[in-house]
């Protein structure tokens, strides 16, 4: 049927409808879902799609391939917005914006506890804990963390309050006066839950009434000639007026209000967001669209109101760098001044200097949307020389890479990372546990690596359900044998390739089982093996490691009796070291949740007689891999959360999903 006729049929499926609001689907010739949108008037909007009228470059992209369409009615066009949200995020629809789901934002918590604490998290549970965010970056939030943890002297340590006051002398950051020293017991309570208190107005973007209320406590202070409590008072202020000089000042110290800028070409589309609180701008983000999501102003409403439904704070205005709708801006701030509990205020400024703001918020999106384009033509160029290079068919968007790491025979592991469109895709990254192989066999644990992770093409859904562009192995001419054969059997037909090192273990060219192909011309190209092999082999160790780690730090205290691989660890996690285990107390054995009085009581009797002890070599070493464990759970933990801002998945970063 001619594409004439098609939407001549679908006009006149449009024209039955109701004025009324709801949401309407959609589909392609094969039933998928491929736009979400919603309506005040139903018949009004499904319509002109299909008149012969001008679209933008996307939408008639889009109405070309529609086949058919379904529709909701809702009661109200609120109940029409909060459902085309659901359904956007329920089929991910091609030319929708992708909607970032939350649980990825990153948040600062304020903890529970007797004595809180500031910690980085990515979920929201349903606990008493506060949550400050989301923003725009894990690193914008580590940072904040740090400094609030410096200025108000809060602890950074792993130390549990207060369980561990008085148990061990105050660390190095109490003897800089980077800390306020809870461990001494000298702080009173009331005292630490004052600093976060502080901590919780500064991250509201209150500044300036923590500097009044400091301000008021260094009087009081220094009238009860309490004169060292001024003294930490003076301290902090001045830290509070440091940091604000660094700042940017783009309003009055009273302003509380959001910039919203968009900027759309034919390539990409950008939303930057400038948050300013209390005067300075406190944080910043930009989203970015390809080209199958190109933005207009009436997809900002479906943008908007799934924003601010995952902000702890919504201020009382939203400047807007551009013309919507009015009666979406009336439906946007019904729907925001429900989410906040009082009334928020959207509109575009059109004078002044509050319409100089909104011009500076959408240079910054014109900016990074002329960047994007510029990495992204950069990384499409390179790709299109690497398939020239090797002859291949088809423009490799999905490479992976392989490499074995193991420590002589034992923990013979092999990592997988993933490369999609030039940019590492952390959250595919998989690690395997190689189980068939003895010994050292490089090639016969990487034809078992190739065979599971293979098996899963046919899978439904799941990164293992794509098929790869491309395969590369780190190693030579004798693994791309192995893999190739491999292939043969699955009747599979992926390219293949070596990426083979020179005497310095650097990379040196591509092969194939008989061949050689020389990448050194090509300064791109070989910048994007290079980083390739390094990124697997750096991947694959770290997996190998990890899982060292965990047999070493879990062998000794396993010959405790009543002691398994997981009472070890929680005991090592609890205690921080097996010193700090020796000292304690059965008491304080058996409040490790898990132990019981018999394991506690165990335990004891091994390190003070009554039981045979490991040799004191088994003990350094239990020693020093506890504590090397902590070090590298603390930088996994980093990294991961980086990984993910990137776009990806903490998890993967972490071993991923060992197989």
């Amino acid at each position: 049927m001619a594409d004439a006729e098609i939407r001549k049929k679908l006009l006149e499926k449009a024209n039955t409808l109701p004025l009324t609001p709801g949401v309407y689907l959609m589909r392609d010739r094969t039933g998928r879902v491929i736009y979400v949108g919603k309506s005040r008037r139903l018949k009004s909007r499904v319509s002109q799609y299909f008149q012969n009228s001008d679209k933008n470059v996307k939408t008639e992209r889009m109405v070309s391939m529609v086949r058919d369409f379904d529709y909701y009615l809702c009661d109200n066009e609120m109940e029409a917005l909060s459902l085309e949200n659901t359904l956007i995020k329920q089929y991910t629809p091609k030319y929708n914006i992708r909607l970032k789901d939350a649980k990825s934002y990153p948040y600062i918590k304020i903890t529970a506890e007797e004595y809180p604490r500031l910690v980085f998290t990515r979920k929201r549970d349903s606990d008493k804990a506060k949550y400050f965010g989301p923003y725009s970056g894990s690193g914008t939030a580590y940072t904040l963390i740090e400094l609030l943890n410096r200025t108000l002297r809060l602890p950074n340590c792993s130390r549990v309050f207060p369980r561990d006051i008085g148990r061990e002398r105050p660390c190095i950051y109490y003897q800089m006066n980077r800390c306020c020293g809870v461990c001494t017991g000298t702080v009173p309570p009331e005292e630490y839950r004052q600093s976060v208190r502080y901590a919780a107005e500064l991250l509201s973007g209150r500044s300036d009434t923590v500097r009044r209320q400091l301000e008021a406590e260094m009087a009081a202070f220094a009238e009860q000639e309490r004169y060292e409590s001024a003294a930490r008072c003076r301290d902090t202020l001045r830290a509070l007026n440091a940091i604000r000089e660094k700042q940017k000042v783009v309003a009055s110290p009273d302003t509380e209000q959001d910039v919203v800028a968009l900027y759309s070409d034919d390539f990409c589309s950008c939303i930057s967001v400038f948050y300013i609180r209390s005067g300075v701008l406190h944080d910043t983000a930009d989203f970015l669209y390809g080209a199958d999501s190109i933005l207009e102003p009436e997809d900002m409403t479906t943008f908007l109101s799934e924003h601010y439904r995952t902000r702890a704070y919504i201020p009382p205005k939203i400047l807007l760098a551009f013309e919507m709708d009015p009666e979406d801006i009336r439906m946007l701030t019904d729907f925001l001044s429900g989410l906040a509990g009082r009334r928020v205020h959207i509109y575009t400024p059109e004078r002044g200097t509050l319409h100089t703001l909104c011009n500076l918020v959408e240079k910054n999106a014109a900016e990074k949307a002329k960047r994007y384009r510029m990495e992204t033509e950069t990384k499409e160029g390179t790709l299109v020389r690497l398939a020239d290079m090797l002859s291949l068919e088809t423009y490799p968007e999905r490479i992976e890479a392989y490499d074995i790491s193991n420590l002589g025979a034992e923990h013979l592991t092999a990592g997988m990372v993933v490369c999609r469109n030039g940019a590492f895709s952390k959250a595919d990254y998989r690690s395997f546990k190689i189980r068939t192989v003895e010994g050292t066999d490089d090639y016969a644990s990487m034809r078992e690596a190739l065979s599971r992770r293979l098996s899963h093409l046919s899978d439904a859904e799941g990164s293992f359900s794509e098929r790869p562009d491309l395969i590369l192995l780190d190693g030579g001419r004798g693994h791309v044998s192995v893999v190739r054969e491999l292939l043969r059997e699955l009747q599979l037909e992926i390219p293949v390739f070596g990426m083979v090192k020179d005497d310095y273990h650097k990379t040196r060219a591509l092969c194939t089982d008989c061949e050689e192909i020389s990448i050194a011309r090509q300064q791109d190209v070989f910048g994007l093996i290079y980083r390739l092999q390094e990124e697997v082999h750096r991947y694959t160790v770290r997996c190998m490691e990890a899982a060292k780690r965990k047999t070493l730090t879990t062998s000794v205290l396993t010959v405790i009796p009543g002691i398994g691989t997981a009472k070890a660890k929680k005991l090592l996690l609890a205690f921080g070291g097996v010193n700090a285990l020796k000292a304690a107390t059965p008491e304080q054995v058996a409040a490790v949740k898990g132990i019981s009085k018999r394991d506690a009581e165990a335990v004891f009797a091994h390190y003070h007689g009554g039981a045979e002890k490991p040799n004191a070599d088994a003990e350094a070493g239990m020693e020093a891999a506890a504590k090397a464990k902590t070090t590298a759970d603390a930088v996994t933990d980093a990294e991961a959360t980086i990984d993910t801002e990137a776009g990806s998945n903490a998890a993967a970063e972490t071993g991923g999903e060992q197989i």
